[in-house]
């Protein structure tokens, strides 16, 4: 009699989560790591990020599907945290998904593009701009065939807000890179998304003294984004909100 065939398991599912230690980031990874993803996640603030690594385990274990987390802190605009993300990459064995969420908003109250401090309009296109392209440049040898590049955006990048010159500008030249990836890299789905309003800690800051009681929270956002790193809808730009449902 033949011997029975013995389907081959599919390797677990990697993404790298930027700015995962809370808002949309962590929103995010709580997501994945239910649904079975192995995750890369970093933040900036080392404490924060542990209490979430710390989350994310206990989901994964939970969920009994096979998914690691592994957190890195530190800044995504120097190089030698880069790298440890990509050791940590390395680890897993590979990458399904590049999530570029990490971002800085500038000076809160924004202020007009006359009076906007030159150092400070620097620093926010080194986190907002220079440091995806430099994370994806690092992990593109890393990333599977088919695999999701995602870039967070705004409605800052296509619209003209007084006061968003510093953080809109950065969101914008984000887009065009995306999208030029996106021409020069068919193999995988590169998408820049905008979220929407949401409540977070960023949104208090843009919007100092402000009652953000009726945002959405940023948990509202996580499907339209599954959508797109889990589905097969072709690169480009979408509102998350548009996408429920979406590519499945």
């Amino acid at each position: 009699m033949p011997l029975p065939t013995v389907k081959a398991m599919e390797p677990t599912p990697v993404a790298l989560v930027t700015g995962a230690s809370r808002g949309l980031g962590l929103a995010l990874a709580r997501d994945l790591a239910d649904a079975g993803w192995s995750l890369v996640v970093d933040a900036r603030e080392a404490a924060p990020l542990a209490v979430a690594a710390t989350d994310l385990t206990e989901q994964t274990a939970r969920a009994a599907l096979g998914g690691r987390i592994l957190s890195v802190a530190g800044d995504v605009a120097e190089g030698g945290h880069r790298q440890d993300l990509l050791a940590a990459v390395d680890e897993l064995g590979g990458l399904d998904a590049l999530v570029h969420n990490a971002s800085i908003l500038g000076p809160s109250p924004q202020p007009g593009l006359a009076h906007y401090p030159l150092d400070v309009f620097t620093r926010v296109y080194a986190v907002n701009v220079v440091a995806p392209l430099a994370l994806t440049q690092l992990v593109l040898p890393r990333m599977r065939p088919g695999a999701a590049v995602v870039a967070v955006t705004s409605d800052a990048a296509v619209e003209a807000y007084p006061g968003w010159g510093g953080y809109g500008s950065s969101k914008a030249a984000l887009e065009h890179l995306t999208a030029v990836l996106a021409e020069e890299h068919p193999e995988l789905r590169v998408y820049r998304v905008d979220p929407g309003d949401m409540r977070t800690r960023m949104q208090a800051e843009a919007f100092p003294g402000e009652d953000l009681s009726d945002r959405p929270p940023p948990e509202d956002s996580v499907p339209g984004l599954r959508a797109l790193i889990e589905g097969n809808l072709p690169s480009g730009r979408y509102s998350a909100h548009d996408l429920v449902g979406a590519g499945r």
